[in-house]
């Protein structure tokens, strides 16, 4: 399993809202980079197709309130996890980190990496544009 994981991101926003924010698989949307077509979704999860790589399928599985969401697989070329990690700073400020669990054979580890890396670095740039840096 290889594991890619964005930067530790600065939030404007406590634990509990970016929590609430990221539990509602909707507002991942919003986070998505412009190569992201195809976006369909309700709040346990939903499907999008990224641009000249595959179409993937996911759903919120676990959450732990205030510090962890981690989405499944229901539709993707290989078995993948997303991880939503928060991490309390204080009442306005908190850490996002997102990670990636892959089954990639070397070959596609070669391949894929470096633009499942980039992936999870927009989604946590984005979620700190949207409520600002912390």
């Amino acid at each position: 399993m290889t594991t890619i994981e964005s930067e530790r991101t600065h939030i404007a926003a406590s634990d509990a809202e970016l929590f609430n924010f990221l539990s509602d698989f909707n507002n991942v949307g919003k986070l998505m980079p412009s190569s992201v077509t195809d976006w369909q979704s309700d709040t346990e999860g939903g499907s999008f197709t990224i641009k000249n790589m595959a179409t993937i399928g996911l759903k919120i599985e676990e959450r732990i309130p205030n510090r962890m969401i981690k989405m499944e697989k229901t539709k993707a070329p290989f078995d993948l996890s997303l991880f939503c990690h928060i991490a309390y700073v204080g009442d306005t400020e908190s850490i996002l980190q997102i990670s990636l669990d892959a089954d990639l054979n070397p070959m596609l580890k070669m391949m894929a990496e470096t633009p499942l890396r980039n992936f999870v670095n927009i989604l946590a740039g984005n979620c700190q544009k949207m409520f600002g840096a912390a």
